[in-house]
């Protein structure tokens, strides 16, 4: 029997007021794989047509997000996920819907083995954002750790 993971997209529109604000549809969202979009708007356009730099990272973040919460919401009384790091590779303009694939770039028992051992884990997430036609417009690989509740 697999996890249900509908509560992730309510958690982050709801605990992360940025992510309610966007228009962001989850659209699949599994223990180490979510897939995200964002409708096309003027209002997130640059001065080239497409979707500004920012808009694009916070769409590849958002993902990165939604992946941490899937994999790791049980253990959420023991630790707060945040980001160490990100980077972000722009490739080409986007146009249209924005898609964001975001993977979990380490088992998720790993980390939470790490964590339990007394250590601050970090695990990368990689995120692949891609336009309308299916054209991989930017990578991001977002570095998050779990710190530990005190």
């Amino acid at each position: 029997m697999s996890q249900d993971y509908t509560f992730v997209a309510d958690a982050l529109k709801q605990g992360v007021p940025w992510v309610g604000t966007t228009g962001i549809d989850f659209i699949e969202v599994e223990g180490d794989r979510v897939l995200v979009e964002l409708p096309d708007g003027e209002e997130n356009r640059n001065h080239v047509g497409g979707p500004h730099a920012a808009v694009v990272f916070g769409a590849g973040e958002t993902a990165s997000g939604a992946v941490v919460l899937a994999a790791f919401s049980q253990h959420m009384d023991k630790a707060t996920p945040l980001v160490a790091r990100a980077e972000i590779a722009y490739r080409k303009v986007a146009t249209g819907v924005l898609r964001a694939e975001a993977v979990l770039g380490r088992p998720a028992a790993e980390v939470v083995a790490e964590l339990a051992s007394g250590t601050r884990p970090e695990f990368p997430v990689h995120v692949t954002i891609t336009n309308a036609a299916g054209a991989t417009t930017a990578e991001m690989t977002v570095t998050w750790t779990l710190r530990p509740n005190r």
